[in-house]
C-alpha cells in the first residue's frame, strides 16, 4: 500500500479531518470506535492510490466503482480480517461517503451494492439467576479486607442489579447516585437514567461507608487499594477467582453479569423496550438477541421437564 502521508490530496485530507471531527463532537463515537473508523479509511485510501496510480482526489472519489470496493475488502480478508472487522470497516467507508454526501462534496453510489459480510451468531451468555447471586454474595467472602470485599460486591451488583458494563460502573461518581436512580454515562457520551433498586443502592452504601478514602462527588466512587481509580482487571481477576471457586463456567466475566440482567428480566415479562433504554442500546435489535437466549431456555426447560422430551 501506498504510504498515507501520500495517499491523498490536500482537499481529500481535509475532508477526512472534517469527517472525523464531525464523528467526535456530533456524533459522539467511543475513542475506540474513531479510532478504528480511521484506521480503516486510511487504509482504504492508501489501497485507493495504489490501485488508481496516484494521490486520491476528488475525481477519484466521483469516479469510484464497486468493483473498486469489492477489490478492497478482498484484500483485506486476504490478510485474514474476519467478518466482524470487514462489517466494521464498510460501516467506516458508508459513513465517510454520507458525510461527503451531506456536506455535497460527493454522491457515490458504489457503496449501495456492496454486501455486509454475514456475521456469526453468538448468543450472550447469561448466568442462571442462583449463579448470578453466589457470584455476588460469594465476593465478600474471598477479601480479608471488609472495604475492598464491600466494594467488589458493589461493582458486580451493579452489573446484575442495574445492568451496568464494568467501565460504566467504574466511571459512576457521587454526582451520578440519585435517591432511586443512576445516571449512567455509556457508550460515545450518551447518558441514560437506570433505576436504582435498594439491593444495589444499600450495597453501594456499604462500600462508602467502609471506604478508607474521601471521594469528591464529581470523582469516579471506586478505588484501587492505593486510593487511585479502580483498574476494571481487579474486578475481572476477582470474577476469575469465583468462577474456581463455584465451578462456574469460562463465560462468567463481568459482563455476563450485564447479560444475566437482561435475560433474567425478559424472562420475567419485561418489556423489550424497556430493556433496551436500561442497557444503553441505540438500535432494538441489539437487544433482540436476548429474546433468542430466553427461547433457547423454554426449550431446554422443556425437554428436560416434559415427559416425552
Amino acid at each position: 500500500m501506498v504510504d498515507s502521508a501520500f495517499a491523498t490530496d490536500d482537499f481529500v485530507r481535509r475532508q477526512l479531518a472534517a469527517w472525523q471531527r464531525d464523528l467526535g463532537s456530533v456524533r459522539r463515537l467511543a475513542d475506540k470506535t474513531l479510532e478504528a473508523y480511521g484506521r480503516d479509511v486510511d487504509q482504504f485510501m492508501r489501497f485507493l492510490a495504489g490501485h488508481m496510480g496516484g494521490p486520491v482526489t476528488l475525481a477519484s472519489l466521483k469516479a469510484l466503482r464497486a468493483a473498486d470496493i469489492r477489490a478492497f475488502m478482498a484484500q483485506r480478508r486476504s490478510e485474514s480480517l474476519g467478518s466482524r472487522s470487514l462489517a466494521r470497516v464498510l460501516s467506516a467507508l458508508k459513513s465517510f461517503f454520507a458525510f461527503l454526501e451531506r456536506e455535497s462534496v460527493v454522491r457515490t453510489e458504489a457503496l449501495n451494492v456492496i454486501r455486509t459480510p454475514k456475521l456469526p451468531k453468538s448468543l450472550p451468555k447469561a448466568l442462571t439467576v442462583l449463579e448470578a447471586r453466589q457470584t455476588i454474595t460469594t465476593t465478600g467472602e474471598m477479601e480479608e479486607r471488609p472495604w475492598i470485599a464491600a466494594r467488589d460486591m458493589a461493582v458486580l451488583s451493579l452489573c446484575y442489579g442495574a445492568g451496568l458494563r464494568i467501565s460504566e460502573a467504574l466511571a459512576l461518581t457521587g454526582a451520578d447516585l440519585e435517591a432511586q436512580v443512576l445516571r449512567v454515562t455509556g457508550k460515545g457520551g450518551k447518558v441514560r437514567l437506570v433505576p436504582l433498586i435498594e439491593a444495589v443502592r444499600k450495597s453501594i452504601d456499604l462500600y462508602l461507608s467502609l471506604c478508607p478514602y474521601k471521594v469528591k462527588a464529581d470523582e469516579p466512587l471506586f478505588r484501587g487499594l492505593r486510593g487511585g481509580v479502580l483498574s476494571p482487571r481487579l474486578i475481572q481477576l476477582r470474577v476469575q477467582q469465583l468462577r474456581g471457586a463455584l465451578g462456574l463456567p469460562a463465560s462468567a466475566t463481568p459482563h455476563a453479569l450485564r447479560h444475566s440482567f437482561a435475560t433474567h428480566l425478559l424472562g420475567r415479562g419485561g418489556d423489550l423496550r424497556a430493556i433496551q433504554e436500561l442497557l444503553g442500546h441505540a438500535s432494538l435489535s441489539t437487544t433482540q438477541i436476548y429474546t433468542a437466549v430466553d427461547t433457547d431456555r423454554l426449550l431446554e426447560s422443556y425437554r428436560s421437564a416434559h415427559p416425552r422430551g
